[in-house]
């Protein structure tokens, strides 16, 4: 299985090849809902009750099928596993052809 850091590379070149670094986000933000539900040792069924939502729901959120989840949405469902979302706005980081927009997990602020 590979690493997080592999896996959001490699979503950041999909992106950046089909020009829509705005969908990063949202993949970025369902990634970190799927890892937190496994931190936890969570089942779907389980998450969909802490998060309000229905199970199918937190399936497709964890198959990366979120076309029917806005950025914000995927926000409050980060808030109600006590996660905090922050947003920064930088210069864009050396090396990269144009600027996009990055989902990081960190431990901590």
């Amino acid at each position: 299985m590979k690493d997080e850091a592999t896996t959001f590379t490699e979503i950041d070149n999909v992106f950046d090849a089909l020009q829509i670094p705005d969908e990063r986000a949202r993949v970025g933000l369902s990634a970190a809902i799927t890892g937190e539900i496994r931190r936890r040792g969570l089942t779907q069924t389980q998450a969909a009750k802490h998060l309000g939502i229905k199970q199918p729901d937190v399936s497709a959120i964890m198959n990366a099928r979120i076309g029917g989840f806005s950025q914000e949405r995927l926000e409050r469902l980060l808030n109600a596993l006590d996660l905090e979302v922050r947003i920064q706005v930088g210069p864009r980081p050396a090396g990269r052809e144009r600027a996009g927009i990055t989902v990081q997990v960190v431990e901590s602020f």
